[in-house]
């Protein structure tokens, strides 16, 4: 992180940090939202559609990003994910994983069981995203989440391309991890949904 940019999120810049964490927790605000929407838009049936081979259904976009932000809750904050055997028994999806490390594939095989459990979980992950956001000093956010050199598994990951000489700071990690990821699925989402005669989440 530069100079700078680390004197604004601390606020020795006169509060740029304070306006850092309200401009965060208003996207993701609004990122949540977007999701909120479409899952209340959408049925079990177009979320669970197989177009063909090579073409991911909306439950793999879905699932995927809900459990990835939880599981990445853990190295941000120490918190144990809320994901657990109680809540796959409750959701019940054909592959109980985010599918970071899988194939297409095995992937394109991905379905929701139970759609209203799904909607409760999505909920408590970005419930406590927003709520930890909240309370979050701002001078966390330089807070150095994964150092370099990175292993493998971070190495070819989007936040490391973002990443500073010191390595995956908290900023980075919410802004990749969560925000830019959450937008990039919702992308996915937005165009399957045409698939299934659906119309887009923003203009």
């Amino acid at each position: 992180m530069s100079d700078a940019l680390r004197a604004g999120v601390t606020g020795t810049d006169g509060g740029a940090g304070v306006l850092l964490l309200d401009s965060l927790q208003r996207r993701m605000h609004a990122l949540f939202s977007l999701y909120y929407d479409a899952v209340a838009t959408m049925d079990l049936d177009q979320v669970n559609h197989f177009e063909r081979e090579g073409v991911l259904p909306i439950a793999f976009s879905l699932f995927h990003i809900v459990n990835m932000i939880d599981a990445s809750f853990l190295l941000m904050t120490g918190t144990p994910p809320i994901w657990d055997a109680e809540w796959e028994a409750k959701v019940h999806p054909a592959i109980a994983d985010h599918g970071k490390h899988r194939t297409v594939e095995e992937m394109v095989h991905q379905r929701i069981g139970d759609y209203e459990q799904f909607q409760a979980y999505m909920r408590q992950v970005f419930d406590r995203v927003e709520a930890w956001l909240a309370d979050l000093d701002p001078e966390e956010l330089t807070r150095l989440v994964i150092p370099r050199p990175f292993p493998e598994q971070i190495a070819s990951t989007y936040s490391a391309r973002v990443a500073g000489p010191d390595g995956i700071t908290l900023l980075d990690a919410t802004e990749c991890w969560i925000y830019q990821h959450g937008l990039r699925h919702m992308g996915e989402i937005e165009l399957a949904r045409g698939l299934v005669g659906l119309g887009g989440m923003t203009s």
